[in-house]
């Protein structure tokens, strides 16, 4: 059973001792209902579908002759999930697999696929990539029209949804707009978050000059990643009734970790693994 954490209790902000064998109980699950409560999304009715899509770049252990291998990983944690795993648990736990002893990838993967999923409460897809593999990253801007070069007049730093608006008697039947201006803050110990949001709907159009000012209100917001990505489609939807909608961020490299998270009104509009330049 997955035990109750708060954000509070977990590791961030503080000295931590790495450890270097295998210790899956230094993942840390928070539980997602607290924050989704805020947004007034209630408990088992979830108006969207989506995951959490984590790239790790920094997974190593040792083959059962003491030589050490490495590799990539993709998670993919399903926002269906009673729990999101703080980000620093995850990467000391796979940090604790540096000394441990493997037979093969295949027994890494089913590790932390075990793990992950006892601490999401969810099953958790897992990729692990040797790179004897020659793995092959794939970069590309999203294909849609970045709102960022707007010039816009800006003097709020914390999401305000009532910034939001549509362009009156002006229908859209499936747009893609991005901005590469999203920052957040770490929920525990403020440290910034940089990312590409990216909004796919249809429906009246999103006037592109409020959804900019939108985006960048969130500059000394202090939430996770996967919050924020939930925050913005709650205020979306709210605030601008699409008839469909989807959000997802890529966010920068941390601890050799990228977090994704993806959320959309119907399965279908879920993007592919494709890499944001600043990862």
């Amino acid at each position: 059973m997955t035990k109750e954490f708060t954000p509070e209790q977990s590791l961030l902000g503080r000295a931590t001792e790495y450890r270097s064998n295998y210790a899956p109980e230094l993942l840390f699950p928070i539980l997602r209902q607290q924050k989704r409560d805020e947004l007034g999304i209630a408990s088992g009715a979830l108006p969207f579908v989506g995951e959490d899509l984590w790239n790790a770049y920094e997974i190593s252990w040792l083959n059962l002759r003491g030589k050490p291998q490495v590799a990539l990983g993709v998670f993919r944690i399903p926002a269906t999930s009673p729990y999101l795993i703080e980000s620093k648990s995850l990467k000391l736990y796979l940090n604790s697999f540096n000394q441990t002893g493997f037979a093969d990838v295949v027994a890494v993967r089913e590790c932390v696929r075990r793990d992950l999923s006892a601490a999401a409460g969810a099953s958790v897809a897992v990729e692990i990539h040797s790179l004897d593999e020659q793995p092959i990253r794939h970069y590309a801007y999203p294909n849609g029209a970045c709102v960022d070069g707007l010039d816009v007049e800006i003097n709020c730093y914390q999401p305000t949804p009532a910034l939001l608006r549509t362009v009156s008697g002006h229908e859209v039947e499936d747009e893609l707009l991005y901005s590469h201006l999203l920052k957040s803050n770490c929920l525990v110990t403020g440290q910034p978050d940089w990312g590409t949001v990216m909004i796919r709907y249809s429906g009246a159009a999103l006037d592109r000059e409020a959804l900019l000012r939108y985006v960048v209100s969130f500059r000394e917001h202090n939430e996770f990643h996967e919050q924020c990505v939930e925050r913005i489609y709650t205020d979306i939807m709210a605030q601008c009734a699409p008839r469909k909608l989807a959000v997802w961020a890529r966010y920068t490299r941390r601890g050799g970790l990228d977090i994704n998270p993806f959320r959309a009104s119907e399965a279908g509009w879920g993007p592919d693994n494709v890499f944001e330049v600043r990862q």
